[in-house]
C-alpha cells in the first residue's frame, strides 16, 4: 500500500532541532508494522497550525501528487501536527473527505475515521482538537510571561545583545572612561574610533574600527544614564 508522509513544524527555530527527525522517525515505523510504502514526502517549516491546509505550499503539493498517482492516506506523526487549531483541523479534515483522502496520525490511528459519522466520534475529535489548541494557547501565554519578567529584570528580552553585554561591565566601563578622556581632548570621534582599535577595541561583530556614528550613541548614552 502506497502512502504518502506529512511533517510540519511552526517555527524555523526548530528546523535544526529533532523534530522532523523525530515525526520521520514515528511515521515510518508505522508504515514499517503496517505494510505501508512511503512514496512521497513533503513538509511545512515555518508554519503554524492555525493555517487552512491548502494555504501551505507543502502540503498543498503533497495533496496534488495524491490525487495524480491515486494515493489516498496520508500519515502525520499526531492530529496538532495535521492542524492544532480546531477550525483548520475540521475544515481541512472535511477538505481531505472530499478528496477521499484518508489522514492517519500514527500515535493515534483512528483519530480521524473518515468512515464514520457517528457523532459521538466526531464530539471526541474535536474535543481533542480544542484541549490541543488549548495547550498551545497556554504555553505561548506562560512563554509571553516570561519574556515580559525578564525584560522587567534585565531590561530586555531576546533580540541583539548590547555591547555592554558582550563586552561585560569591567571592559564596556573602561572602553566608555577611554571614549570620555579623547573627546575632553579634543579628539575627532573618526580619530577615536582608529584609536580604541590600535587598543583592541573594536566592533564585535566584524572586528572592525568603530564608525564616528557609533561612538557618538555610546556617548549619548553614558550622558541619558546620567541625567
Amino acid at each position: 500500500m502506497e502512502v504518502a508522509m506529512y511533517l510540519r513544524i511552526s517555527s524555523n527555530t526548530n528546523a535544526d532541532g529533532d523534530s522532523l527527525d523525530r515525526q520521520k522517525y514515528h511515521i515510518s515505523k508505522y508504515a514499517t508494522a503496517n505494510g505501508m510504502n512511503i512514496v512521497v514526502k513533503k513538509s511545512d517549516i515555518g508554519v503554524a497550525g492555525s493555517v487552512h491546509i491548502f494555504e501551505r505550499d507543502g502540503f498543498r503539493k503533497l495533496i496534488e501528487y495524491c490525487r495524480d498517482n491515486n494515493i489516498s492516506t496520508v500519515l502525520c506523526e499526531n492530529a496538532s501536527r495535521f492542524a492544532r487549531d480546531v477550525m483548520a483541523q475540521e475544515l481541512g479534515y472535511t477538505e481531505l473527505k472530499k478528496l477521499n483522502i484518508r489522514l492517519i496520525p500514527v500515535d493515534s490511528p483512528d483519530y480521524f475515521v473518515l468512515e464514520n459519522e457517528d457523532p459521538v466520534t466526531n464530539l471526541i475529535r474535536q474535543v481533542l482538537g480544542s484541549v490541543s489548541e488549548f495547550e498551545k494557547n497556554s504555553l505561548v501565554n506562560k512563554l509571553r510571561g516570561a519574556r515580559k519578567r525578564v525584560k522587567e529584570r534585565n531590561g530586555k528580552c531576546e533580540g541583539r545583545k548590547s555591547l555592554k553585554e558582550i563586552y561585560g561591565e569591567i571592559r564596556y566601563r573602561k572602553l566608555i572612561k577611554k571614549i570620555m578622556n579623547l573627546v575632553k581632548q579634543g579628539v575627532s570621534y573618526a580619530k577615536i574610533g582608529v584609536i580604541l582599535a590600535e587598543q583592541g577595541f573594536v566592533q564585535p561583530s566584524k572586528g572592525k574600527p568603530y564608525h564616528k556614528s557609533q561612538i557618538m550613541r555610546l556617548i549619548q548614552k553614558e550622558k541619558e544614564s546620567y541625567e
